[in-house]
């Protein structure tokens, strides 16, 4: 298992430091990775929000993980109740905003990874489109 996590480890530094150079690409105080490809409009989002979204997942090595695009089917979540790089990234688009998310380890599963698909240490990389927002209730 550990021989994994550090493989991983390394996939995930190497591809950071690739991204990081990509044209439009920022990195934030945390370490996440990000580039707007659509700002969107309307209200900034908040963690309190729910939104609606459509999003790829992919491992560093291109193997897609997660899609909700392929099912078929938005995701809905409360975006303070997902993974801190998600929490921390649809809040720099709007409604209607698309962004590339590339999120390391310890703002996605850390060191625990998640099921079968992620292993321990894993980077992410997600494209995802804010398709609604709903703000809580007051």
């Amino acid at each position: 298992m550990k021989e994994i996590a550090q493989k991983a480890q390394d996939e995930g530094d190497k591809y950071r430091a690739e991204f990081a150079k990509k044209e439009g690409v920022k990195t934030t105080k945390s370490g996440l990775l990000y580039r707007i490809v659509e700002a969107g409009k309307g209200e900034a989002i908040k963690p309190t929000d729910t939104v609606k979204v459509h999003y790829t997942g992919k491992l560093p090595n291109g193997e897609v993980f997660d899609s909700s695009v392929e099912r078929g089917q938005p995701a809905e979540f409360r975006l303070d109740q997902v993974v801190k790089g998600w929490t921390e990234g649809l809040q720099l688009v709007k409604k209607g905003g698309k962004i590339e998310l590339v999120l390391p380890p310890e703002l996605a599963y850390g060191k625990q990874g998640a099921g079968a698909s992620i292993p321990p240490n894993a980077t992410l990389y997600f494209e995802v489109e804010v398709l609604d927002v709903n703000p809580k209730a007051k």
